[in-house]
Parts: structure tokens; sequence; C-alpha cells
């Protein structure tokens, strides 16, 4: 029976993050000639300690298992971070725990655990990389692209390749094969098709424009996605505005220093730029407590309140950009 072992996939590159998870599952069924039992759990959503009892007892049907735990940087209360790392420490034979976060960080006594060799920060490609992604995706599937196509397509899509993944593949399902896309031809699918995204929502909040924000909400509630999980989104974020006022406050606005914040894509530094045009660090952090007190809510209300609570959540927040909170008038927020 193979040793069991513990992975930690961090970072914001979420396409090759979820390459890195799929070599992993491949590797576990070559080994044992059969797919992995599979399991995942979300951090912040559900327990530790069911985790922990779910890796500690056997699997009944399956050689090998793989378990996922995704939002690891959720693990912060300290009977938590022990459960964890008591398990980590002596790993269940069977099973290979990998551990995921858009973040690069985790507790350091969960990271303390995990070997070198089976940590790894994926980290947002480098514009060049990913103009050279572009380029090869479309010569893979038969088309040329010219350089104001690959700069339409980064404008356009979100600063990973599995969005560029997904929303190139959706390109090439409106062109004939073989035909040149250039910047009129993105422009007109990607446009009207993008889906939205708590990230499409954030450029809404950093441009102060409250009618395409509430728009944004409404049709990401319409197409069933959960309100915390874009408040998640919304938080990932914030967390990111608030490293980009600190560097530009110590100076610091550099390629590099942006890059390591997760922000390496052109069309980040603008939304960064602009958000930080309206907020300033109190109000940043003003923010990520609002977002931490509308999570709150919307767990504890149940799904008749959601819209109104996310109206209630996104006229706050960009109402709030400047000045504190508490100096506003606002509607009651009953929870």
């Amino acid at each position: 029976m193979a040793k069991g072992s513990c992975r930690l996939y961090l970072g914001p590159e979420i396409g090759e993050r979820r390459d890195a998870v799929d070599a992993l599952r491949a590797s576990l069924a070559k080994d044992a000639g059969a797919p992995p039992e599979e399991h995942s759990f979300y951090a912040g959503e559900q327990s530790i300690g069911d985790l922990v009892s779910l890796l500690r007892n056997a699997s009944l049907f399956s050689e090998t298992r793989l378990v996922l735990l995704k939002n690891a940087e959720l693990v912060r209360k300290k009977e938590d971070v022990e459960l964890l790392v008591s398990y980590m420490t002596a790993p269940a034979d069977d099973t290979t725990l990998a551990l995921l976060s858009d973040e690069t960080s985790v507790d350091k006594r969960i990271d303390g655990t995990v070997s070198k060799d089976a940590k790894k920060i994926f980290w947002e490609l480098f514009e060049n990389r990913k103009t050279d992604w572009v380029g090869a995706f479309f010569k893979r599937e038969g088309f040329r692209i010219d350089a104001d196509g690959i700069e339409a397509v980064l404008e356009l899509v979100e600063n990973n390749t599995d969005a560029l993944r997904r929303e190139c593949g959706k390109l090439t399902l409106f062109l004939e094969k073989g035909s040149l896309v250039g910047a009129a031809e993105v422009e007109a699918c990607l446009s009207h098709t993008r889906e939205e995204s708590a990230f499409t929502l954030f450029s809404r909040i950093a441009e102060g424009d409250l009618a395409k924000a509430l728009e944004t909400v409404r049709k990401l509630l319409a197409a069933k996605e959960a309100p915390v999980a874009v408040l998640a989104g919304l938080a990932w974020c914030f967390r990111r505005l608030a490293d980009y006022l600190e560097l530009a406050d110590a100076g610091r606005l550099n390629d590099f220093e942006l890059r390591k914040a997760g922000l390496a894509s052109k069309k980040a530094q603008r939304d960064y730029a602009a958000a930080a045009r309206r907020y300033d660090a109190g109000s940043a952090r003003r923010s990520l407590a609002l977002l931490a007190e509308f999570d709150i809510a919307l767990r504890s209300s149940g799904s008749a309140l959601e819209d109104l609570l996310m109206d209630l959540f996104i006229y706050k927040v960009v109402a709030g950009a400047a000045r504190p909170l508490e100096t506003m008038k606002f509607p009651t927020l009953y929870i």
C-alpha cells in the first residue's frame, strides 16, 4: 500500500494549480491501477473535525484516496490547526491530502508539516507568459491571432489560465477554423459572452459605479452564484487592495512587487489604481469588516433576504469608500 502524503498548492494562478491537482490525481490512478476515491472539503464551511474523521477512517471501496481541502488559508482557529496538524504529521497510508488556497500562505504550523518538495506556490503569469499562452492556445486550436487580438483577450478575461482557457475556448466556437483573430472578433464575442464574477463586480466597485455594481450582483444571483462565495471573492480583492495601498504608500508600485501581491495583469493594475483613488487604508479595512458582517448576515438569514442583503452591501461598500461607514446614514441591517 502506498504511503500517505500531504501536499500544499497555493497561489492565484488557478489554472496551473488545477493542472497540478489533475497530475496528482492521474499519478495516484496510475500507481493504484484505478482512479482514487475523491472528497472535497471547504474550510470555513465544513468542520475540520469532520475532515479529520474522514481522513482517519480507511476507505472500504478504493485502495487510494485523494482529499482536497479548499480555502486552506481559512483554517486559523487554534483547535482546528492543532487537529489538522496532528493528522498531517502521521497521514493515513492510503490517503493523499492536498490543501489548496488562492492565497500564498497558510498557518505556519500547517505549512511546517508539509515537506518542501510537496508544496508549491502558483504565481500569476508574467505578461509575456500570458501573451505566449494565448498565442499557443489559438495555434493549437487551428487559428491565428494577432497582437491586438491577444491584448484584447487579456483585457477582457480574468488573470489566470483557467479563465483564459474557458473564454478562449468559447471564442473558437464562433469562428471559422484557420481564420485570423483580431481585437474586433475578440471584443464582439467575449464582451457579450463574458461571465460575471466577483472580480468583474470588484471592477465596478473600484469605478464607484453603483448602478453597474448592482446589475452585476443581480446577474450573479440569477446565475445561482452563492452570495457567500461572491463575498469571499470580494474579500480576496479587498485584501489585495490593502496590499496595493501599502505598496503605494511605500513607493514600491513596481512589476515585481505587484506580481507578488497577485496583481500582474495590466487590467488588474488599472482596477486597483481606480480603487486606490476612492479607498484609503482605513476604508479598505472597513470594507473587509463590512464583508465579514454581511457574510454572517447571509448565513443566518436564509435565502429569502439574499437579494436585499446583497443590494444593501453594494450600496454600503460603494458609498462608504472615502468616509468612515459609521458616519453615514444607512438603512438598519437586521441580522
